[in-house]
């Protein structure tokens, strides 16, 4: 149970008897792909240390329209459920498996302890929730003030593989962007007319990379 706490340096530094605490009252969780890790309007019973796969924070709009807000990989911990945890507050988002998940899972009673008792947990905990923060403002940044196109591209080479291939429709990569579907259609379809990618049902093949990189420089 203590190697999990190797993963995370800020826990390395906590005295013995805190990582003894820490480890003798958590558990470790395990979640299949496509599993709610947690749901909105929701209140967090666990903070959650991802320690493999990956966990896709998205949010709803009342009209329906999904956007991805942010990744937790292996070796981080969920913003949004640190910040409801502090507050006493829901989810105000929810949390999908992306793919089998595997996370040690605090429990609030211990999470609240080690926050008024342990400097070093509090440190910890906050520099994850800084940088976390600072993916959101990106977002934001990326929503105001990025035109759509470039922003696609973007996510085209960031989400394809080796062979210049990803499996997505449309719809997921709308809410990959914030936007709706009809405008993914329209400019992949824009990127199709000028020979840069292929499209096939849920899929989209990457034909000229360098076009696409030359589109994401531009600004």
């Amino acid at each position: 149970m203590q190697d999990w706490i190797s993963r995370f340096d800020g826990l390395n530094r906590l005295e013995d008897r805190l990582k003894r605490k820490l480890t003798s009252q958590s558990r470790i969780i395990t979640l299949k792909k496509g599993s709610v890790v947690f749901g909105r309007g929701a209140s967090p019973e666990n903070l959650l240390l991802l320690l493999d796969g990956t966990v896709r924070v998205q949010q709803h709009s009342p009209g329906g329209r999904e956007i991805v807000l942010y990744r937790v990989q292996a070796g981080e911990s969920c913003v949004l459920t640190t910040a409801t945890l502090l507050a006493y507050d829901d989810h105000s988002a929810e949390g999908i498996a992306e793919t089998d998940v595997r996370a040690a899972a605090i429990p609030r009673m211990v999470f609240d302890d080690l926050i008024a008792t342990s400097p070093e947990f509090r440190e910890f905990v906050f520099k994850s929730y800084s940088r976390r923060i600072t993916d959101l403002f990106y977002v934001i940044d990326e929503l105001a003030f990025r035109r759509v196109d470039i922003r696609l591209a973007q996510k085209l080479l960031d989400l394809m593989d080796d062979k210049g291939c990803l499996r997505a429709t449309h719809q997921q990569l709308a809410a990959e962007l914030g936007t709706a579907r009809e405008v993914v259609s329209r400019q992949l379809q824009e990127f199709q007319r000028r020979g840069w990618v292929e499209l096939s049902r849920g899929a989209v093949k990457i034909l000229d990379e360098k076009a696409l990189r030359g589109l994401v420089v531009t600004v």
